[in-house]
């Protein structure tokens, strides 16, 4: 399956996106959330291009003919790169570069470039470098393969240079160590400020959700404050923590912004940012906020039970809240704000709001004075948090 833009004069990269299809539920036939991610670090978009493969091809992970097939489209279309959907092996990635003659990468190094992009913090920025140096570490063959050993006599054969891989392999290896060594540090901060919080008997809540499901938004519409948030992918990676007053309780809870997740989110990424997905992981509470406009929002919603899953954050108790209300069209409006919903066998809270108009916002502030209530009381929270009184009923 094709589809091709018309060249469009500009100085940014002009990319060709490929997708494979090997019969996974999540397979984005239409690669739109590649393009975003792809618009988002700066690209522009020459082509579009999926096949349908029982299993990865070992060398070019699409097969020569389809490879080929690319390398055509590129020539047509002027594009300079190419960007897989899937992860590619270092092997697959240098043999592609080489059958297509043009740099070859793949959605992990694409989020990594965006995350060193948007990284604001000290803290952001270490745990992105951390992140593709050990993304790099696997990659240095083909980084110098253009180096040879100097011969030392007539008839000796050169080959790649052997002791400059060596000698970035340790130097990457050295840069590694330090930044894990600086980012131990942050992390051994974030404690002492968690546990300085835990003795002023604070409650902790985190917003957790799917990259542009409008968690900043929502932060910023609760605590009126001014982080940053936009409608793209991944507009902001550092975690901020504001207080917000319910007078309701007649009491202040914490509450966090943090990194926005995403299908596939690199291993490497979610090792790396552990200092920051650490405060999701002891939250007290965690508001795991949903794009409800986007028609692929329940496979959303799996992906970021996965890396709660990943980062030990399973078992906090969530609410789950159904943001962007207001671009919702008549007849996907729910009968009532506020019901339950079944996610991975729990019975969870539901409530619908719109962050940008305020629709909900009321009883969202209502069901998390409850909460806190039952924490600050001792008592356990109820697996399901779901307050009759409040409204029952499904969208």
């Amino acid at each position: 399956m094709l589809s091709q833009s018309a060249p469009t004069p500009t100085t940014t990269p002009s990319v060709i996106l490929v997708g494979v299809d090997f019969g996974l539920p999540h397979f984005d036939g239409e690669l739109e959330e590649l393009g975003q991610l792809a618009q988002t670090a700066g690209y522009t978009i020459a082509a579009r291009l999926t096949c349908k493969r029982k299993a990865p091809d070992p060398a070019l992970f699409v097969g020569s003919g389809k490879a080929d097939e690319i390398a055509m489209l590129a020539q047509s279309t002027g594009a300079s790169e190419v960007l897989f959907d899937q992860a590619l092996s270092p092997a697959q990635q240098r043999n592609l570069e080489r059958h297509l003659g043009m740099p070859v990468n793949d959605r992990t190094l694409l989020i990594l470039d965006i995350f060193a992009q948007r990284a604001r913090s000290h803290e952001g920025k270490l745990q992105v470098e951390l992140a593709r140096l050990q993304y790099l570490q696997t990659r240095l063959v083909r980084r110098w393969s253009h180096l040879e050993r100097q011969s030392g006599g007539i008839g000796m054969r050169g080959g790649p240079g052997e002791t400059q891989i060596e000698l970035d392999r340790r130097m990457i290896s050295e840069a590694i160590k330090r930044t894990r060594e600086r980012l131990d540090k942050v992390k051994r901060q974030r404690a002492t400020q968690r546990r300085q919080r835990e003795r002023r008997d604070a409650f902790n809540i985190s917003l957790v959700g799917y990259t542009n499901a409008g968690k900043s938004s929502l932060f910023n519409a609760l605590v009126k404050a001014r982080a940053y948030a936009a409608d793209q992918l991944f507009a902001t990676l550092d975690t901020t923590t504001r207080q917000l007053y319910l007078g309701e309780a007649g009491r202040s809870v914490s509450l966090s912004d943090t990194v926005g997740f995403i299908r596939d989110l690199p291993h490497g990424l979610v090792n790396a940012f552990a200092a920051t997905l650490q405060e999701a992981a002891d939250a007290d509470l965690l508001l795991h906020v949903v794009d409800a406009s986007n028609p692929g929002h329940l496979e959303q919603m799996a992906s970021v039970q996965q890396v709660l899953h990943d980062i030990g954050a399973a078992q906090v108790p969530q609410i789950l809240v159904f943001n962007k209300l207001d671009a919702l069209d008549a007849s996907r409006q729910p009968a009532v704000l506020v019901d339950q919903m079944e996610l991975d066998g729990h019975w969870l809270p539901r409530i619908f709001v719109s962050a940008r108009t305020g629709q909900g916002l009321p009883q969202l502030r209502a069901l998390l004075a409850e909460r806190a209530a039952a924490g600050w009381a001792g008592g356990r929270l109820p697996e399901s948090g779901f307050t009759p009184e409040i409204g029952e009923g499904g969208s």
